[in-house]
């Protein structure tokens, strides 16, 4: 099921931030991505490896690898991020069983879903950068390295 779902917004989550401090030039290591989401590297590395397996992000090796976007972020759709974390999650957790389920909750999670897929479908991650940016969340500024002897 999409409704609360940790690894669909950990997914979604991971995405925004590599977008937000890396984009598609530079890489930023799963270390630093884990701490800015309160995470641990561990618990964040299968969501990592599911989304570089399906081209939303390219894993780079090396003492300056880590993970940028594998497309432009306005081409990373919502819906395909929660389904690749989901497609890898596997089925969810064991479903109340009755009647009332079968007749009424069933069919009414389901049409949720629906209109939640709909909805993820016409979001980017180019469209989350702009929230961020309109709830006054910059990008960080490196500044230049000087050396003075």
């Amino acid at each position: 099921m999409l409704l609360r779902r940790e690894r669909a917004m950990t997914a979604v989550a991971i995405m925004l931030d590599v977008a937000f401090h890396a984009g598609r030039t530079e890489a930023v290591s799963a270390a630093d991505i884990a701490e800015r989401l309160g995470q641990a590297r561990r618990g964040i590395e299968p969501v990592l490896q599911s989304l570089s397996r399906a081209g939303l992000l390219d894993s780079i090796r090396g003492p300056k690898g880590g993970y940028r976007l594998g497309r432009p972020p306005r081409d990373l759709r919502l819906a395909e991020i929660v389904a690749t974390a989901l497609d890898e999650d596997g089925a969810g957790g064991e479903q109340p069983a009755g009647r009332l389920q079968a007749a009424v909750v069933q069919p009414l999670w389901m049409e949720l879903e629906g209109l939640c897929r709909d909805h993820l479908s016409k979001l980017t991650i180019a469209d989350l950068i702009k929230r961020a940016a309109a709830a006054g969340v910059r990008r960080p500024t490196v500044e230049p390295l000087n050396f003075v002897i």
